[in-house]
C-alpha cells in the first residue's frame, strides 16, 4: 500500500473538531477532499502526523492545546482607533462584537482577518481586534480516512 510522504497527493475524508468535540470541518458526509502534503493546506503538525500512514487508514489524531494552530499570542490582540479602521475599510460600515473583519496587508496585495472583541465606550473611538487564529491555544481532534495516496 502507498504511504503518505512529503509531496504526496491525497484524496481523503477528514473531520476537524474543536475542544468541545463539535465539527469545524467535516467532509465525511460530502465529497472527499484532495490536497498535497507540504502545500500548506493543513497545519504542519497535522501533516507531520499523516506522514507514514498507509492508503486506506482511518484514524483519529489528537493534537494538544496550541499544537495545531500555535499558542495564543497576546501581542496579536490590538486596539485600533476608529479613524484608522475607517481609512482601511468602508467608512459607513457598522461593526459588532464577534464580527470578522478583513484588513489589507501593508503591501496591499493580500488580506488578513481579525475578530472584533470590544468597542470603546462610545462605540466610535476604538475597537479591539484579535488576530490570533480562532483555534490558537486550543486542543483539536483530526479524524482522517485516507482514500488515495499518490
Amino acid at each position: 500500500m502507498p504511504q503518505v510522504q512529503a509531496g504526496s497527493f491525497l484524496t481523503l475524508h477528514y473531520r476537524l473538531a474543536g475542544p468541545d468535540g463539535g465539527d469545524i470541518v467535516n467532509t465525511f458526509n460530502d465529497k472527499p477532499a484532495t490536497l498535497t502534503i507540504g502545500s500548506g493546506e493543513l497545519a504542519p503538525a497535522i501533516e507531520a502526523r499523516l506522514i507514514g500512514l498507509e492508503e486506506g487508514t482511518r484514524t483519529v489524531i489528537e493534537l494538544a492545546a496550541g499544537e495545531a494552530f500555535g499558542p495564543r499570542n497576546p501581542d496579536m490582540v490590538q486596539k485600533l482607533a476608529f479613524s484608522e479602521l475607517r481609512q482601511m475599510g468602508d467608512p459607513n460600515e457598522e461593526y459588532h462584537i464577534g464580527d470578522v473583519v478583513q484588513f489589507p496587508t501593508p503591501d496591499g496585495r493580500g488580506a488578513f482577518a481579525g475578530v472584533l472583541r470590544e468597542l470603546g465606550p462610545t462605540g466610535r473611538d476604538w475597537a479591539l481586534f484579535d488576530f490570533n487564529h480562532p483555534l490558537a491555544g486550543q486542543p483539536v481532534s483530526f479524524e482522517v480516512q485516507l482514500i488515495g495516496v499518490l
